[in-house]
């Protein structure tokens, strides 16, 4: 059996989520970093996305695909929406279901941290933990939802959701100059996708992976998604065994090349951003800063870091 076509938004489809989503969720600001701040011979801007309702990107593509879900739907289910996450999709998730009204129930693999399933649940969502990874918790939501009659919000692989995330690239295009790189950090590639195609012809975008959860670098050297083996310090963030077919699709066709980063240089650059600029980030947050610090040579001139995730307990990474 043929593999259904994948479906990559359009910049028609972002530009419509930016409307869609405008009057809730906010636009974050981007801070210039001179030159050997943060350790790297270059300045960098760093857009400040931790900023953002549940502290990362994440509700841009939840209350996104919500919206076009009732919209297409004429309404809701009395059941309301559902999802998997590591955390930060569940509580984005749980708000966009607040926002609307609606019910939700959240499925997070086991060794999600209290730190995030504790936002879910402060935020009226039923949480639900599941043996396993990611891609356990995902299979238990849409059971769920085909049982119950949910909507169920993919974290990172449906077309809305990659749109909803595409509309941090259209802030990015009227906050940095044409032809700065950018990098983003990547688990299931969402974020990556929505970004590319937002910023396409414009800025190169680059997605950043820790080397114990590989997922995007895998799939782009297969030529389609695998699972690969994940661990490590991101794994409650960018921990998806597989990366998605819209970020795969997209990276094939731009010729993109991930950049991997070890654990310890994510602590590394999770420390920095606390001891230079009073940042608290996750790990997941802080991979995208992590990759330029490890591959400074990529970025003779600069570039842009996308800081998104900072649900972690305070001081649990002071010492790096």
């Amino acid at each position: 059996m043929n593999a259904q076509p994948v479906t990559i938004p359009s910049p028609k489809d972002i530009a419509s989520a930016a409307e869609r989503i405008r009057a809730v969720v906010r636009r974050t600001p981007v801070i210039g970093v001179a030159a050997g701040e943060l350790d790297v011979p270059v300045p960098v801007a760093l857009k400040l996305e931790f900023l953002q309702h549940t502290g990362s990107f994440k509700v841009r593509g939840a209350f996104n695909a919500l919206a076009h879900l009732r919209a297409a739907e004429s309404g809701a289910p009395a059941a309301g929406v559902c999802c998997a996450s590591g955390g930060n999709h569940g509580a984005a998730v749980a708000w966009a279901a607040r926002e609307a009204g609606l019910p939700a129930t959240v499925f997070v693999p086991d060794f999600s941290p209290k730190t995030k399933t504790g936002i879910i649940e402060s935020l009226g969502a039923r949480l639900r933990r599941v043996d396993g990874f990611y891609a356990d918790a995902r299979a238990a939501s849409q059971d769920h939802a085909r049982h119950e009659g949910a909507f169920h919000i993919d974290a990172f692989d449906a077309p809305e959701t990659v749109a909803g995330q595409g509309t941090l690239g259209l802030e990015l295009a009227e906050q940095i100059p044409e032809g700065q790189p950018v990098l983003v950090g990547c688990g299931g590639g969402g974020l990556y996708a929505g970004v590319a195609l937002a910023l396409a012809g414009r800025n190169h975008v680059i997605a950043a992976e820790p080397s114990s959860a590989p997922s995007l670098t895998a799939a782009l050297e297969a030529g389609k998604p695998v699972d690969v083996e994940v661990g490590g310090i991101a794994l409650d963030s960018l921990g998806a065994r597989r990366a998605g077919r819209i970020a795969t699709a997209v990276g094939l066709s731009l010729g993109m090349k991930t950049l991997t980063v070890a654990d310890e240089v994510v602590a590394a650059a999770r420390a920095l951003l606390w001891q230079r600029l009073r940042i608290v980030a996750e790990p997941g947050g802080a991979t995208a800063l992590a990759a330029l610090l490890a591959h400074p040579e990529h970025f003779p001139d600069g570039a842009t870091v996308v800081v998104s995730g900072a649900n972690t307990a305070p001081g649990a990474h002071l010492d790096g």
